[in-house]
């Protein structure tokens, strides 16, 4: 049996070290189209205390909610910006990172943590990550992100210490990308 702890560490490390693709060990399958790593972040972080917000592809699923509230009482959201945690099965489809809850101020840890389910973190645009907890450069590049996912970024970032911050689940593990991450393209 893998504990509760395994995934959390797994998700701390990932947000200490952006970019860096953490392994999350093998777990039950949980119903489609939630996938088995975006399951394992949700059990590591959601509990009775923290709202979540599913996507409309994943509302419209009672085995996904039932499953979700079963393994970890987490009550849902009605709305993005009343959320702690977010889950986007199409992050294509996503709607504007302005969208969910920024934080304020003196509590910015109000804001939503996205765990956007992507199928790869190879075949999409490049992106190039540098901040806290990078050495110099990391280059990582996720499927199925939002079109204009480098523009909302830069607003994220210019409301620091207010923004969101992203969690990108793959078949292969988690990569994160805190608010403080700088991200651009390489044609930037």
């Amino acid at each position: 049996m893998v504990k509760k702890s395994t995934f959390v560490a797994a998700v701390m490390d990932a947000m200490a070290r952006p970019g860096s693709v953490q392994p999350l060990p093998a777990f039950a399958r949980p119903p489609a189209p939630l996938s088995a790593t975006s399951g394992a972040v949700a059990l590591a972080l959601c509990d009775n205390d923290t709202a979540l917000w599913l996507d409309p592809g994943l509302q419209a699923e009672p085995s996904v909610r039932s499953w979700l509230g079963f393994h970890t009482g987490a009550p849902l959201a009605n709305t993005p910006a009343d959320a702690h945690f977010a889950i986007v099965a199409r992050p294509a489809e996503m709607m504007a990172l302005d969208g969910f809850s920024q934080g304020t101020q003196e509590y910015p840890d109000r804001s939503t943590t996205l765990i956007l389910i992507v199928s790869d973190l190879a075949s999409g645009a490049p992106l190039l990550l540098e901040g806290p907890g990078i050495e110099k450069m990391a280059m990582l590049a996720p499927a199925e992100m939002p079109r204009h996912f480098i523009e909302q970024w830069k607003q994220n970032g210019q409301r620091f210490p207010r923004g969101v911050d992203i969690i990108l689940a793959a078949p292969d593990g988690v990569v994160c990308l805190p608010r403080t991450t700088r991200i651009k393209t390489l044609e930037a």
